[in-house]
């Protein structure tokens, strides 16, 4: 069954939210939503914990702790029900708007009466937030922006949850043993960045006992259908997963043909009737004769089409087709290419693990080298200061003579609205790499923010800009600048561009990696970790390289330690 460590969390957050719209305690608020967040990253199953084990949570004290096992006795919170009660419906309603706050959706609900984000929309339009203290031209732009997203969205889930509940049900799967292979297929194989259904393919010479798995697995809230080759099923988290079962034979046609996407099977088909030939989920056969002549393996599909096996993760109709056909396609970066982790979090700012878990994780994964990244001074609610960083140091000197792992330190700095970062350069130098970021004043105009960025960039000690577009997919869209400018400053200065793994933010996406590649720059596939569970989303950040056609050379935690280094001392040769 699936942890219970994300719907405690997202109950926490609500919970720190509904107090924000409230106008209680922001200290309790606050506290509130740390627990969040580390409940999320927490490396155990807290359904497992009673209430002494969960207070031993970092930043979960007595009262958190009381509240989750009640959920989890109980399925619900009381004190969340209460405060549930006192809050409108339609300001909950309005809060699932990315960029909208609670205390703006409060006064939008009292203010204009609007309830929903169709009822902001409609506002929107007929510019009654016009004079509203705290709604001027900029606010109303993104509050648009952020309905468009919501609309968007639908009822997409994120990569990661997605993937993580595909590999739980194969998992059920893989031991029913008339099951030859499984894998997952469409969006999910291709790895796009969010996921509508999930579509599951196996091979088995009889369907009848993979179907009853399925369809009887605990994942499974609602049979949608059964069949004697096709069933789906609405599973506890809401996502609709769909089972096919094909014969062994024609496994590589069928699993080519439902990963997609459909414009590139279009493209597929059209060169498979060019040749007088027809492609289905059943294999390539002759037209005329309807003779099969492969099936088996997707190579060999590709291969009879006169095309090199093409990665899922390029299947877009981008030009891979093309590129296929002229012998061009990449080598693409793989997960095993990935010797180190350049950007990882603490408890020390807002990680949940200390330096010692999050260190032995990283050794774990047998990593070459490993960067720590705290947060800088200037994102003050971390609390910062420069004796704790240098601390920090003298104890990662200490470790670092336990393994083979080579460990840096470095900081996530806070690119300011002027472009200036935390710290002086004479503090700054002294540290192995310092990753720099966008994390405040979102709505600064184009060419502030270009100007803010590159500003950054060209610091000496910057190595590596972090979540680029400082977007949180669902939640707040991407700020706004001249991506081809900035992309251009970091090829000019030397700074890494980074793809973040993390599923809910995949920055930049895949659609801007490709531009920015062609534009000269480099790349930092990093996890942005809090806690040892998120090591392993280094996964989704090598996808998202691959849809934008990355390579193992573009990367710089792919290469080794010595020519890193030489990149990482960028302005500053004495460090090299």
């Amino acid at each position: 069954m699936p942890r219970a460590n994300d719907e405690v969390a997202e109950l926490l957050q609500e919970y720190s939210d509904l107090i924000s719209i409230s106008g209680g305690d922001a200290f309790k608020a606050r506290a509130y939503e740390k627990a969040a967040r580390s409940v999320s990253g927490y490396h155990g199953d807290v359904g497992s914990l009673d209430v002494k084990e969960l207070g031993k949570i970092p930043n979960v004290g007595g009262s958190i702790a009381e509240k989750i096992r009640e959920y989890l006795e109980t399925g619900s919170i009381a004190a969340l029900e209460r405060l549930r009660g006192q809050i409108p419906d339609g300001v909950r309603s309005l809060m699932a708007i990315p960029t909208l706050g609670p205390k703006k959706a409060m006064k939008l609900y009292e203010e204009l009466h609007v309830a929903s984000p169709e009822e902001l929309l409609d506002a929107l339009h007929d510019e009654r937030l016009r004079g509203l203290p705290g709604f001027g031209p900029k606010t109303e732009e993104n509050l648009l922006r952020g309905i468009q997203q919501l609309q968007r969205s639908g009822d997409r889930v994120l990569l990661g949850v997605a993937f993580d509940l595909a590999e739980e049900i194969l998992a059920v799967l893989r031991d029913v043993k008339e099951v030859r292979r499984c894998d997952y297929a469409g969006s999910l194989r291709r790895m796009r960045e969010t996921i509508g259904d999930i579509d599951l393919l196996v091979a088995s010479e009889d369907a009848e006992p993979v179907m009853d798995a399925f369809t009887s697995m605990p994942y499974a809230a609602r049979v949608l259908a059964r069949g004697s080759t096709k069933s789906s099923i609405l599973t506890t988290k809401g996502l609709q997963v769909d089972l096919r079962v094909v014969e062994p034979a024609v496994w590589g046609a069928a699993l080519q043909y439902f990963t997609g996407s459909k414009a590139h099977n279009v493209r597929i088909r059209e060169m498979a009737v060019r040749k007088g030939l027809k492609l289905s989920e059943y294999g390539l056969f002759r037209a005329k004769t309807n003779e099969l002549i492969v099936a088996e393996t997707e190579e060999e599909v590709y291969r009879r089409l006169g095309l090199p096996w093409i990665p899922p993760t390029l299947r877009e109709d981008r030009g891979e087709v093309e590129a296929a056909l002229e012998g061009d396609l990449p080598v693409l970066i793989e997960e095993k290419d990935i010797r180190g982790d350049l950007h990882t979090h603490t408890n020390l700012t807002d990680g949940v693990a200390p330096l010692e878990e999050m260190v032995a994780a990283a050794r774990a994964r047998k990593l070459a080298y490993y960067a720590v990244t705290d947060h800088a001074e200037l994102l003050y609610m971390q609390r910062m200061t420069k004796e704790k960083m240098l601390a920090q140091r003298r104890r990662l000197e200490e470790l670092s003579h336990e393994g083979d792992m080579v460990l840096l330190h470095g900081t996530e700095l806070n690119i300011q609205p002027d472009g200036s970062v935390d710290w002086d350069q004479g503090f700054l130098d002294d540290f192995d790499v310092c990753v720099a970021s966008v994390h405040s004043h979102f709505n600064q105009s184009k060419d502030e923010m270009t100007s803010r960025i590159i500003g950054a960039l060209e610091h000496p000690c910057v190595n590596i800009l972090g979540h680029p577009t400082a977007r949180q997919i669902g939640r707040r869209p991407p700020i706004d600048f001249d991506v081809e400018e900035v992309f251009r400053a970091a090829a000019r200065t030397g700074t890494a561009l980074e793809i973040n793994s993390f599923p809910d933010r995949l920055d930049l996406n895949d659609e801007l990696v490709a531009w920015a590649r062609e534009q000269g720059a480099v790349f930092a596939v990093d996890t942005d970790a809090h806690s040892p569970i998120h090591l392993p989303n280094v996964r989704f950040g090598v996808a998202t390289a691959q849809r934008g056609w990355v390579t193992k050379a573009e990367v710089i935690n792919t290469w080794p330690l010595g020519k890193l280094k030489r990149f990482l001392a960028k302005g500053r040769p004495g460090r090299a």
